[in-house]
């Protein structure tokens, strides 16, 4: 029996090599495909593993979309997959026209286009942050004048993903500089560059996410996240602890908030990930949502944590199989970012702890010589870190006794101010 090939969109990082290693192992054939400009080599667990790889340009999406359908059908493709932000409405696309499992293509803008996602969240009646978009500069002045809003407010651009370009603004002085960082921000296949910005409002209150797998329009949450993010202007996230346990009435609303969420971007068979805040008064309000795996090894987190494969039960979904969701451990898992404390080159870098028992997952994305940033954008990370335990307490105070251990040094000299890639 010849088992359907599997697709990856984006084949590079942790992530896509835990999905092909998934499907490798099942005996399933796995194609990748990349764009000539962006492939530097596939991420780990790839190597040896590829029957095929396909080369697009996913900057222009029609196109690829053609090219992607006639090599799946070609390969006996059945299943399509991705873990990159900018090519979840494509890979809904491709998913429509192969007839696999897959998301709503109507909806799936949605999940991209931060614009459309709050009109889409607003008409579903998502509790989301007043939202004002800003074709121009008259334009984002009036809605800076908008007692709905008011400041502090977020601006951000349209499409970006990893915080790039978003700021968090408290009076007049600085917003036509948060506009121009909202348009200047370039995400991957060119996007990005959007003249256009988004006005919200700003919500105070401990921030977190849901990660969610959605099969044949039924939702499963497997964790609420808390998230670790920087004071200031840049709000870039430091590091992500999970499973939280919240209080269950608090908890409840915001699976609700979550659920109307996933509904209204289209999310029917994969991943989600959805950025909230909760207040002090236990009211959620959603921020974003990715219908894709969480970036910043979040899967990593789950994995070991709870015991649940996310890599294989997303295998099992884009194939239409019955995926297994149900928890088969207790434990906790935190992740932690090392970013530079300035821009310039690294010279060294050095403390980082080793994998080993407790320590399931290290990553290095920079080389010494490298040209790096101060923190602005989650892309700007130079490694990472996953510790896991029992406890809560302790497996924290592991994290943060090794995270004092590492010591980087920079050589400060004027470097360009790059909005880095979303994290995967």
């Amino acid at each position: 029996m010849t088992l359907p090939g599997v697709l990856l969109l984006d084949a590079v990082g942790p992530e896509a090599g835990f999905l092909a290693e998934a499907a490798a192992v099942r005996g399933h054939k796995v194609h990748a495909a990349t764009t000539a400009a962006a492939y530097t080599g596939y991420g780990p667990g790839l190597t040896g593993v590829l029957a095929g790889h396909i080369v697009t340009d996913f900057a222009r999406p029609d196109r690829a979309l053609a090219e992607l359908a006639a090599y799946a059908r070609r390969r006996g493709v059945g299943a399509v997959l991705t873990v990159n932000e900018y090519l979840t409405e494509l890979a809904a696309r491709l998913c429509a026209e192969l007839g696999v499992p897959g998301n709503d293509p109507g909806r799936a803008q949605a999940a991209r286009d931060k614009a459309a996602m709050a009109e889409a969240f607003t008409a579903a009646g998502v509790r989301v942050p007043y939202t004002v978009l800003a074709r121009d500069d008259s334009e984002l002045q009036a809605a800076l004048a908008d007692r709905r809003g008011g400041f502090p407010c977020v601006v951000k651009p349209l499409s970006a993903a990893g915080s790039a370009g978003v700021t968090v603004v408290n009076g007049p002085v600085g917003a036509a500089e948060a506009a121009d960082s909202a348009r200047a921000a370039v995400g991957m296949y060119a996007s990005g560059g959007d003249s256009r910005v988004l006005v919200q409002a700003y919500v105070a209150g401990a921030e977190y996410s849901v990660e969610s797998l959605t099969q044949d329009g039924t939702t499963t949450h497997l964790a609420v996240t808390r998230k670790r993010v920087t004071g200031g202007a840049r709000r870039v996230e430091t590091g992500h602890s999970l499973p939280v346990s919240l209080p269950p009435a608090v908890q409840a609303a915001v699976y609700q908030e979550v659920e109307t969420a996933i509904q209204a971007a289209g999310v029917r068979h994969g991943a989600s990930h959805t950025e909230v805040i909760v207040g002090e008064d236990g009211r959620c309000t959603v921020i974003e949502i990715g219908a894709r795996l969480a970036g910043g090894q979040i899967g990593v987190l789950i994995q070991h944590a709870l015991g649940i494969d996310v890599w294989s039960a997303l295998l099992d979904i884009a194939l239409g199989r019955p995926a297994a969701f149900a928890p088969t451990s207790c434990g906790y898992a935190t992740v932690r970012f090392v970013t530079s404390p300035r821009s310039g080159r690294l010279t060294s870098l050095s403390g980082l702890p080793r994998t080993g028992p407790g320590v399931p997952f290290v990553r290095c994305r920079t080389t010494i010589g490298a040209i790096v940033n101060e923190p602005g954008a989650n892309g700007h990370r130079l490694a990472s870190f996953v510790v896991t335990g029992s406890s809560a307490t302790e497996v924290e105070e592991r994290a943060d006794a090794q995270f004092r251990q590492i010591r980087i040094q920079v050589e400060p000299q004027p470097v360009p101010d790059s909005s880095a890639r979303a994290d995967r």
